[in-house]
């Protein structure tokens, strides 16, 4: 019996907590947006097509064979293959060849298509890491948000407790003739006030749990929530470093620098491919072939033995005149180098200014935050000060309101300047190297 009850209650325990939704660490949602992101996939085949293009620039470096064979029948007048007279017959002939060639010399088109199939792999593969980067970052903002958001259910919480025990002791100073009862009904709408604040917050975490499910593409966005962690401001050296020394260590890594950089080494390939074609192209050839007629009286190999023919050689071909398309696709090339390079530059300019930027905003965010902390310090004194008073009636029930509206309103800017200064120092230590794998 008592074994029947543990194996029950062990069945009952293991059901609930399979029952339980899974709580996402940041982590976690990085590593699965990566996994089901559709423009990850769609990169991920992008490299794919990159091997098989690698694989073909190998490839030129093969020689190339191909056979080809060809069975007919002829009725009417034809050369007999024997006799050489001219007869009506009916003749069923068979004839195959064997053909191999092989590019001796192509301007070096060859060498420079191999190494352009290597830059454009390396190319995709800096552009799928940069689409992994701004998906972190987008989901670090979303997950930030729903923190955010959670953090300030809490406080209207918090705020509204508050309030409930302010509503008793104004009950009782009512009730022993200390208040008017206009005092108890400013209490009761500051309370009822609180209530809506509440239910917004509610729906506000709501509404980011979804964007984050939806960014991750989780179809069961109802069980979606993260992990219940308790996130304090996060102490960091960044803003230490200068805006230059930040911009110079990012050229390093930053993988949108090195596509940018990749491109440009893409674009000197493509010119001397281009250039390739204005040389002569120099192939060897062997060719291998026999036939067979039921016009010879000899058999099917013996034919083939004896009619057989073998051809070989070397075949220049040098360019002359091609209607200025070589010369102009050699000039096209020069215009997408020169377009590439200067793509290059704004993409480090636009990276500086960012990093400027994320500088500038990161510490403005710290002193935003510092400075909203002194001011919920200086209210919450100024609140216990306007309790002490409205406890003897030395103050109405609008002006304490007033207080703890104050109050109210510095803790939730110090939770919103505490959030955006977490979510401004991650990007910049980003930018700096520092992986967003947790906050």
């Amino acid at each position: 019996m008592k074994a029947t009850f543990a194996l029950l209650l062990l069945a009952i325990t293991t059901a609930t907590l399979h029952a339980q939704p899974k709580k996402w660490t940041l982590r976690e949602c990085v590593e699965y947006a990566w996994e089901n992101n559709i423009s990850i996939q769609q990169s991920e085949l992008d490299l794919e097509t990159n091997q098989v293009d690698w694989l073909d620039a190998v490839g030129n470096f093969l020689p190339s064979l191909n056979g080809q064979s060809n069975l007919s029948a002829n009725t009417g007048l034809t050369t007999n293959p024997t006799t050489g007279i001219l007869q009506n017959i009916t003749q069923q002939s068979f004839s195959g060849n064997l053909n191999a060639g092989y590019t001796i010399f192509d301007g070096l088109r060859n060498i420079n298509q191999l190494n352009r199939a290597k830059l454009t792999a390396l190319a995709g593969q800096y552009r799928l890491d940069n689409i992994k980067d701004d998906i972190s970052l987008a989901v670090a903002n979303a997950y930030l948000q729903i923190l955010f958001n959670r953090e300030r259910l809490k406080l209207a919480i918090t705020q509204y407790g508050v309030t409930e025990q302010d509503l008793k002791r104004t009950q009782e100073l009512v009730d022993n003739g200390v208040l008017p009862r206009g005092d108890l009904l400013e209490i009761e709408a500051t309370a009822a006030a609180q209530q809506q604040q509440i239910v917004n917050a509610e729906n506000n975490l709501a509404l980011s749990k979804l964007s984050l499910a939806q960014l991750l593409l989780i179809r069961d966005y109802q069980n979606f929530d993260i992990a219940d962690e308790t996130f304090l401001l996060p102490t960091s050296t960044i803003l230490e470093n200068s805006p230059k020394e930040i911009f110079e260590k990012a050229l390093t890594f930053r993988n949108d620098i090195k596509q940018s950089e990749q491109n440009v080494e893409l674009a000197k390939t493509d010119l001397k491919i281009a250039r390739g074609s204005l040389y002569p192209t120099l192939n060897a050839f062997f060719n291998y072939n026999a036939r067979y007629t039921d016009a010879v009286n000899l058999g099917f190999a013996e034919q083939l033995y004896t009619f057989d023919g073998i051809a070989y050689g070397l075949s220049l071909n040098v360019p002359i005149f091609n209607g200025f398309s070589a010369k102009n696709n050699v000039k096209r090339n020069k215009i997408a180098l020169e377009r590439s390079s200067l793509q290059l530059e704004q993409d480090k300019l636009d990276l500086e200014n960012t990093i400027n930027q994320a500088w500038n905003d990161t510490q403005n965010a710290l002193k935003s935050f510092e400075a909203a902390q002194k001011t919920l310090d200086a209210r919450r004194l100024a609140f216990e000060y306007a309790r002490e008073r409205y406890s003897v009636g030395l103050m109405n029930s609008f002006d304490f309101s007033q207080a703890q509206i104050r109050v109210d309103n510095a803790e939730a800017d110090l939770v919103r300047t505490k959030y955006d200064y977490i979510f401004r120092l991650k990007v910049l230590e980003f930018y700096f190297g520092i992986p967003l794998d947790q906050i």
